[in-house]
Order: structure tokens, then sequence, then C-alpha cells
């Protein structure tokens, strides 16, 4: 299969280092002046992993465009809508585009999905995401793990899941994409709150905070039209062990330098998703008090240890809430 990644940083090289891997002709597509993309063209690797040489490499979208029958997209969540309109302005028609990054955009309040569907026919070019637990530092040394493709097209998906398998990950069929891309969005969020509780020396509090984050992402899944168990799958809670405790993880290792008054210099995409989410919740009246919690301390500037006392001394309530049918069964 022609595939073309566009991204050329952390996981933008391991998917197209991957899919190399596995067989396919792949080009990876970054910006000409971006340092990870020199890198990766003059000296054939980065931090994480090396290219060899049947990776072709270009910083023209219109021949990367041109080469895929998949195009998979891996960038900064907040920059789809701006990348979209150019690689719309290349005919689209038959090809896929898969989304491998996790977020909301927080101008619209959009899955990733729907902001690529703003600019193509989804009858004539399908999108799919790719989503769940992983860092390439332990895909390159071979160890396995498992993730899940998720499209609102079936035959799309399977034909996906059927490509990109293998030994070294496992894929598994999404039936929720809102569940998914709110799921692995929210991770996000969690895990910056989770590298707060690292800084603070609060790590023994990391259990509560996976139960109870998982609970309140299952609301706003429900209320968005989802199916509020795709908060229990690899979308989320299974990607909880990646994001909450590995220290690759940039959303965990950000949290722990905020409080630690630190400048994290790379991308944390929870930061911007916990402002899309908070205003989620705020419009469709769903409690999400990690995410308001993570919220306010970023952009409001309230006090971290204030802020995780008032998320564990809330209200004495059932555990689960009690699904009560009209028949009071």
């Amino acid at each position: 299969m022609k595939i073309s990644v566009l991204g050329c940083g952390r996981w933008g090289s391991c998917i197209a280092w991957y899919l190399d891997k596995i067989g396919h002709d792949v080009i990876s597509s970054g910006l000409a002046d971006a340092p990870e993309f020199i890198q990766l063209r003059d000296e054939r690797h980065n931090d994480y992993l090396s290219f060899p040489d049947s990776i072709r490499m270009t910083s023209d979208l219109s021949v990367a465009v041109e080469h895929a029958e998949v195009i998979v997209i891996s960038i900064s969540s907040q920059h789809l809508r701006e990348y979209m309109t150019d690689i719309a302005k290349n005919n689209l028609d038959g090809k896929i585009i898969v989304l491998c990054m996790k977020g909301v955009e927080v101008a619209t309040g959009k899955r990733l999905s729907q902001v690529v569907g703003d600019f193509v026919d989804e009858s004539k070019t399908p999108v799919a995401v790719w989503v769940g637990p992983g860092h390439p530092q332990d895909y390159v040394k071979g160890i396995p793990n498992c993730m899940v493709i998720d499209s609102s097209n079936r035959e799309v998906k399977e034909k996906l899941v059927k490509a990109f398998n293998s030994d070294l990950i496992r894929f598994y069929l999404g039936t929720d994409l809102i569940g998914s891309e709110i799921g692995a969005a929210a991770k996000n969020v969690i895990g910056i709150a989770a590298g707060m509780l690292d800084g603070l020396h609060y790590t023994s509090l990391k259990g509560a905070l996976m139960a109870r984050g998982t609970r309140e992402i299952a609301r706003l899944i429900a209320a968005l039209g989802g199916n509020e168990f795709s908060a229990y799958g690899l979308c989320h809670l299974g990607d909880y062990e990646a994001t909450l405790f590995s220290p690759w993880s940039h959303n965990r290792k950000f949290g722990e330098e905020f409080v630690q008054g630190k400048r994290f210099e790379k991308l944390a995409e929870g930061v911007m998703t916990s402002k899309a989410l908070y205003r989620l919740g705020q419009q469709h009246h769903v409690d999400l008090p990690i995410v308001e919690s993570v919220y306010k301390v970023l952009f409001e500037g309230a006090d971290i240890e204030d802020s995780i006392r008032k998320l564990f001394v809330r209200a004495v309530k059932q555990e689960f809430e009690r699904q009560v049918s009209e028949d009071g069964n």
C-alpha cells in the first residue's frame, strides 16, 4: 500500500518507520524549514529512531498527497484546520485520511475527524482515526502494544486494520468514533493532572485519578452521543499507563514541570485540549471536575494544591450512578 505520513515529529516519524517496517511504500513529509524534517532528511535519524533508505522524504505536500492511497496525518491538533486548507488544494478523491493525533479543536469544539470533514466529501475521501497506547521508545525496541482504528466507514476501518496489523501492534476495530476521539483527547488532560500529582509528590493519588477521570470522560462521551463504555477501552483507560506513568509522556512531564515552575519545551496536546473539553462540558452541562481543575490551573491561575484538595473533598456520593429504567428497575 502507498502511504504518505504528514508530520515528522516523534509520533509521525514512528508511524512512518512502522509502516515501512511492515512492508508498505512510505513517504515521510514535513515542512522544509522544520528542524525535525531537516534532521531526518539529512541524518536519517532523530532522538527516537533511524529511517531506512526505503523511506522517501519530501517537503512538497503535493508530491506526498499524489503518492498516497492512505494519507496519515500526525501534527499538532490545533493546526489541523490550517493544514487541511493546504491539503485540500489537491485531489483527494479515492484516498483515505487517517488521523494519528489526539485533541479537540478549541475554536469550535469539533473532534478532529469533524475538522477534516469540513474539507472533504467523506463518501469520496473517508476519514479514520488511529488511537491508543504506545511510545516510539518502546516500539523501536520491539515491545508490542495494542491500538484502535475507528471510522464511521466500517469497510475502511476493516481495510486499515488488516493492512496495519502486525506482531508489534495489534489493532482493534473501533465501534464508536465519538468515544474513540474524545477518550483519546481527554487522556492527555488526565496525563497533565497525573504529572501535577507527581510534581507535588502525591503520586499515590494517581489510582483515584485514573478511576474518576475515566468516569467523568464517560459522562462527556455519552452527552456527545457516543458510547460511554468507550472510555474504558484502549482509547482512554487503556492509554493511561503510557501517559500517566511513563517518563516519556509529554503531557505527564508537562504537568510535573509546571508545578515545579519549569518550562516544558515540547508539545503537550493536553494543554489546549483542557480548554476545549472544559467548554464542551459547560455547553453540554456535564460535570468534569478534573478537566475543570486542570483548565483553571493552566488558564486562570488557580492554586494547584487548593485545586487538588477540592477534587478529593467533594461531596460524598456513590461510586457509580445507578441507571434506573422508567419502570423503576
